[in-house]
């Protein structure tokens, strides 16, 4: 048979009467906040990444003048 929309519009009823609006708005708050803070730690992990990958990419180049010392 499934789940039809006024089951789930029934158990949403039932939930907002439980826990009522304001614990709900909360939680909504709560998971909405974990989740920014989960995207900015892998955001931030990536671009460390991507610096580090770049100072690896540079070769360092002798002056004219380090070269004339060493001869």
């Amino acid at each position: 048979m499934g789940l039809s929309i006024w089951h789930i519009l029934l158990f949403a009823v039932i939930v907002i009467l439980l826990f009522g609006t304001s614990k709900l708005k909360n939680l909504g708050k709560d998971l909405g906040g974990a989740i920014k803070d989960f995207k900015d730690s892998v955001n931030s992990d990536d671009q460390k990444l991507l610096q580090n990958q770049q100072y690896k990419d540079i070769i360092p180049v002798e002056s004219h003048n380090e070269k004339q010392n060493k001869i």
